[in-house]
């Protein structure tokens, strides 16, 4: 684990103490007005400790894009103080604290938006949602804008835009979901890119070059008209071109190989790791529990930085374990008579008892 634990700076000047970096973790935990919880707060302890960078859960734009119950807000000024609480945390344990910036479009819960529609790029009947208008498109772009306010003004170190896993960006930029006939259509890279530019012109505003902005995707999508390999190159071109200091890769398996539109026998991280060509650090995350699979990844050399997810919820010292080489009291699977010393909170860990795809293993389940 040495190399992983060497420095990384990035084109901005901003330098963190390792490789090693905590994935987006959906805590189910803020309190119904979007602000942090006690439950929050204990399940941050530590979590962050040892890491170079730390990113937050997914955080919410604007209203009608709310997926998740219990999901945190950069809505308005009257969310800046629990945001800043958030950052505090992250930062007292030694890591850059990122804010993941969220809109769930047509996955957004109706029961937690109540009277307002559901919007997407399209029409979907399947989800109930309706396209959204060219107004609704502005209003949106900007939302994002004003979340990176809102989290420099809380003392974030960055911001992660997340376009990735099936919510709006990724839905505008995919051919499944994006059926548009106008420009956001007939151009399905303008709406992520302008969320982009919206969010590099809140850092230009404030005057905060050494402010972190990271952008996530998903490399596929596997319905037909989805998104290819051969798109998500063309994208990581328009991508590279902005000011941005990583790319974050969104992997159900790091070592998962292409699908379409690339080589089928070679790994998406490392053909996405080559189409880059260096002119952007890659981050990659996927299913990485066990240290033999952490240094197999970074073997690779496929990532400048390996993000981990499910391990920093089984490990809430997981940094420290690797640096200290006591790979052995790595868990691999949540242990249901061992509650308290997960301290998740009681919606998150009602979720693990259930056993949900992205969650860890249940022992003995």
């Amino acid at each position: 684990m040495k190399n992983l634990f060497q420095p990384f700076t990035f084109n901005n000047g901003v330098e963190i103490p390792n490789r090693l970096a905590v994935a987006p973790m959906t805590h189910f935990a803020s309190t119904p007005q979007g602000h942090i919880s006690e439950e929050e707060r204990l399940f941050l302890q530590g979590r962050a400790s040892g890491f170079g960078l730390f990113i937050a859960a997914a955080t919410l734009v604007s209203p009608e894009g709310q997926s998740f119950e219990g999901e945190p807000y950069a809505i308005s000024a009257a969310d800046v103080p629990s945001l800043s609480e958030v950052a505090k945390i992250i930062q007292a344990q030694g890591a850059k604290a990122i804010l993941q910036l969220h809109h769930g479009g047509k996955l957004a819960e109706k029961h937690l938006i109540g009277s307002l529609d559901k919007i997407a790029p399209s029409d979907d009947s399947a989800t109930g949602s309706r396209a959204m208008t060219e107004a609704e498109i502005a209003r949106v772009i900007a939302a994002f804008g004003h979340a990176a306010e809102w989290a420099i003004q809380a003392g974030f170190d960055g911001v992660e835009i997340h376009g990735a896993n099936g919510y709006l960006l990724q839905q505008f930029y995919s051919g499944h979901s994006n059926r548009r006939a106008d420009e956001w259509g007939q151009n399905r890279l303008r709406f992520p890119l302008a969320v982009t530019d919206a969010v590099l012109a809140a850092r230009e505003k404030h005057r905060r070059p050494g402010f972190i902005i990271g952008y996530r995707f998903s490399p596929e999508e596997p319905q037909e008209n989805g998104i290819t390999m051969t798109e998500t190159f063309a994208l990581v071109d328009a991508l590279v071109q902005k000011p941005l200091q990583y790319l974050h890769v969104s992997l159900h398996d790091f070592f998962s190989c292409a699908r379409r539109g690339a080589d089928s026998q070679r790994m998406r991280v490392d053909l996405l790791h080559q189409h880059i060509g260096g002119k952007l650090p890659l981050m990659a995350v996927g299913g990485l529990l066990t240290a033999a699979q952490i240094e197999k990844a970074w073997a690779t050399g496929a990532a400048e930085l390996i993000a981990l997810g499910r391990a920093v919820l089984l490990n809430s010292n997981m940094a420290e374990l690797l640096k200290s080489g006591e790979y052995d009291r790595i868990e691999t699977e949540l242990d249901p008579a061992q509650k308290a010393k997960y301290r998740y909170p009681e919606n998150l860990w009602k979720r693990n008892m259930q056993n949900a795809g992205f969650l860890p293993k249940v022992k003995g389940a």
